[in-house]
C-alpha cells in the first residue's frame, strides 16, 4: 500500500504549479514549460479550446432569439453581472452568475468574474498601455501607499518581450507619461478624432488624442502565424471568442504554446482550496484541489507555485491558506493580506455633437476603440486638490436613419435614401483610486459555497478624492470640447459600483519592506520563497492605463527569475 501511495504522489508531482489560467496564468504557463519545467495549470471552470467552443462566434444577429439582448428574466436573477457591458446574449456562457457564484458585499461591488480555462481574456477590452516611472514613482512622489519595488527600467524589456508575442497595436508617441512599445501597426482615428487632437495640441500643448493600443493583430508578424493565429478582421465581436486568433488571449496563444513544449498538464474543473504550507522545510509544497463536479479533494505538489487566480480569487485562496506558522493566511506576517485594494473609477462621461466635417462619414469597424486621452493631470506637480489623476476614452461616430413615414414609392425612395446625423462624440474617464486600508477583502467564516469555502466579504468603496477626480474630468472634457466647437454637450456619473471596471487590484501588494507589503521586486511572497502572485492582486497602485500588458510583463519577468533561482538551488 505504501509504495502505491509514492506512486500515486509521484504522479501528483510537478516541477511548477500555477493557479489560473487568464492572462497571467497564461503568461506564467508558457514560460514555464518553455524553460522545460513540467508545469501543472489548475482552472476552477470548464475547458474552452480554441475555436471549437466559441459558439456563437459566427452568429448572425437574426440567429439570437433574443437579437443579442439579455431576457428580463436573467437580467432580475443576475443583476451583477448582468450590468456588465460584455454581457450580452452572445457571450452570456463565458461570465459566472450571481446566482451560482455568491459573494458577501459588505460594500456595493460589482464583481465580474469568468471561470474557464482562459479566463477573462477571452472577454477582455484588450486596451494595452505601458506605464511610465511617473506611474512607479506615483506612491514615493505623493506619499499613497507604499513605494514600488520596481522602475519602468527594470519592466521595459519585459514590456518588449510580451509585446512581441501577445501583438499589440499602437503608434510610437513619444509621450514620456505614455512610453512607446514595440508595436503592429496603429488603428487610425477617424477625421473627428483626428480633429480633436489637433485642437488639443493647438489649445493645451500637454494634452494629447493618441489611437488607442490594443491587443489586435492588425498586421501579424512571423512569431504570431506561427502561433497558427491570424489577421484581425475588424469584426470587433471580440467578446464571443475568435476564430482567427485576431485578438491576444490565453486560449488562442500562451496555452496552445505551453501545450506545444509538451511540459504542459491542464487540469480545468479544479477549485483551489489552499497552498499547502510545510513548516519544517520552511515553504510551499503544494496545493489542495477540490473537484468542481464530484467535491473530491486531491493534493498536487511542486517546487514553485504562481498564483493567479485573478485579484481578489487570488486574495481568498491565500487567505485561506492557514498554518502554525502563517494562522492569517500564507505570507501574512505583516496582517495586510486582502488589504489596499483598488480599482479604477468608471463612473463619468461627457457626449456631445459635431456638425462639421460632414463631408466624412465612419466606415468600418475600428477594433481599438478610437482615440485614447493619456493621463494629464498631476502629471510632474500636484496642481489639483486631488491626488493623482486619470486617463479617458474619445471616439466620434455618425449613425444613419430613415424616415419611415408615408407609403407606397415614397417610403421606398426614403429607406433606399438613409441620412446622416451629425458627429457624436463621446468620452468616458479611467481614474485612479487611492488604496487605503479600509479598501479590503476577507473571509466570511459563517457562509460557505457550493464547494464549502467561505465567501468572500466585499468592503470597497469611493473616498473624497474619486469624487473630486469625477468633478475635474467632467469640467476638463467639457471645456475641451468646447473649445473645439463640440455642441450640446451633456455630462453624466453612473454612480456605478466598484468593480464594474473590471480592473481590480491590491490585497497583496508589493514593495521593499516587508512589514508593509507581502511581494518583494519579484513577485515572490517575502515570507515564502517558493511562491510568486502576478496578477492583479500584486499591484501597489493602479496608475490610469488599463492593467494586463502589465500584469504580463511582470509573469514574464518572474517566470524568468524564478526558474533561475530553482536552478540554483534557492527554492
Amino acid at each position: 500500500m505504501a509504495n502505491l501511495n509514492t506512486k500515486s504522489v509521484k504522479q501528483r508531482t510537478y516541477d511548477a504549479i500555477v493557479i489560473g489560467s487568464g492572462i497571467s496564468g497564461g503568461w506564467a504557463a508558457k514560460e514555464l514549460t518553455e524553460k522545460g519545467l513540467k508545469t501543472l495549470v489548475l482552472e476552477r471552470g470548464r475547458d474552452v479550446k480554441h475555436g471549437k467552443d466559441y459558439p456563437t462566434t459566427n452568429k448572425m444577429p437574426y440567429e439570437f432569439e433574443h437579437r443579442g439582448e439579455v431576457p428580463l428574466e436573467i437580467r432580475e436573477k443576475e443583476p451583477v453581472i448582468s450590468r456588465c457591458y460584455a454581457f450580452r446574449e452572445d457571450a452570456m456562457h463565458f461570465f459566472v452568475r450571481d446566482s451560482e457564484q455568491p459573494y458577501v458585499q459588505e460594500k456595493p461591488f460589482d464583481w465580474i468574474r469568468g471561470y474557464q480555462v482562459g479566463g477573462k481574456s477571452l472577454m477582455w477590452a484588450r486596451q494595452t498601455q505601458r506605464w511610465s516611472d511617473l506611474d512607479f514613482e506615483g506612491p514615493a512622489r505623493d506619499g499613497f501607499a507604499v513605494d514600488w519595488p520596481i522602475r519602468y527600467k527594470d519592466l521595459a524589456p519585459w514590456y518588449s518581450y510580451v509585446e512581441k508575442f501577445a501583438g499589440i497595436s499602437g503608434n510610437n508617441d513619444g509621450l514620456a507619461e505614455l512610453p512607446d512599445g514595440d508595436y503592429l501597426p496603429g488603428y487610425p482615428l477617424n477625421s473627428v478624432e483626428d480633429y480633436f487632437k489637433q485642437q488639443l495640441k493647438n489649445s493645451y500643448g500637454n494634452r494629447h488624442v493618441i489611437s488607442a493600443r490594443c491587443a489586435h493583430l492588425s498586421k501579424p508578424n512571423p512569431i504570431h502565424l506561427e502561433q497558427g493565429r491570424g489577421q484581425c478582421q475588424n469584426r470587433t465581436l471580440c467578446q464571443r471568442g475568435c476564430p482567427f486568433g485576431g485578438y491576444f488571449s490565453s486560449n488562442s496563444s500562451t496555452l496552445p504554446w505551453a501545450e506545444r513544449t509538451g511540459n504542459l498538464t491542464l487540469l480545468p474543473h479544479s477549485v483551489v482550496e489552499s497552498v499547502i504550507y510545510d513548516e519544517k522545510a520552511g515553504k510551499a509544497t503544494g496545493v489542495r484541489v477540490i473537484d468542481a463536479n464530484t467535491k473530491d479533494v486531491t493534493e498536487y505538489y511542486a517546487n514553485i507555485i504562481f498564483v493567479n487566480a485573478a485579484a481578489l480569487n487570488t486574495n481568498s485562496i491565500l487567505l485561506n491558506s492557514t498554518s502554525s506558522r502563517f494562522p492569517n493566511g500564507l505570507g501574512n506576517d505583516s496582517g495586510l493580506l486582502g488589504k489596499y485594494v483598488a480599482f479604477h473609477n468608471y463612473r463619468a462621461r461627457v457626449s456631445a455633437e459635431y456638425d462639421g466635417l460632414l463631408e466624412y462619414a465612419t466606415d468600418g469597424r475600428n477594433p481599438a476603440g478610437g482615440g485614447y486621452i493619456p493621463r494629464f493631470r498631476n502629471l510632474y506637480k500636484q496642481e489639483t486638490d486631488f491626488l493623482r489623476g486619470y486617463a479617458a476614452g474619445f471616439s466620434a461616430r455618425r449613425f444613419q436613419s430613415e424616415d419611415r413615414s408615408g407609403f407606397g414609392a415614397d417610403l421606398k425612395q426614403q429607406l433606399l435614401n438613409p441620412t446622416w446625423s451629425n458627429w457624436k462624440v463621446g468620452s468616458h474617464m479611467m481614474g485612479e483610486t487611492i488604496p487605503k486600508e479600509e479598501n479590503y477583502v476577507s473571509l466570511n467564516r459563517d457562509q460557505k459555497d457550493a464547494w464549502g469555502m467561505p465567501l468572500l466579504n466585499i468592503s470597497i468603496g469611493y473616498d473624497d478624492n474619486d469624487e473630486k477626480m469625477v468633478k475635474d474630468y467632467q469640467e476638463q472634457m467639457t471645456e475641451m470640447f468646447t473649445k473645439a466647437g463640440f455642441t450640446n454637450i451633456k455630462v453624466t456619473d453612473s454612480n456605478q459600483a466598484p468593480g464594474l471596471d473590471i480592473h481590480e487590484m491590491g490585497g497583496v501588494r508589493m514593495g521593499q519592506d516587508p512589514k508593509t507589503s507581502l511581494l518583494n521586486k519579484y513577485n515572490q511572497l517575502h515570507a515564502c520563497k517558493n511562491v510568486f502572485v502576478t496578477d492583479g492582486a500584486c499591484m501597489t497602485s493602479t496608475s490610469t492605463q488599463n492593467p494586463s500588458l502589465t500584469y504580463m510583463a511582470l509573469t514574464a519577468r518572474a517566470a524568468d527569475y524564478a526558474v533561475s533561482e530553482m536552478k540554483k538551488g534557492n527554492l
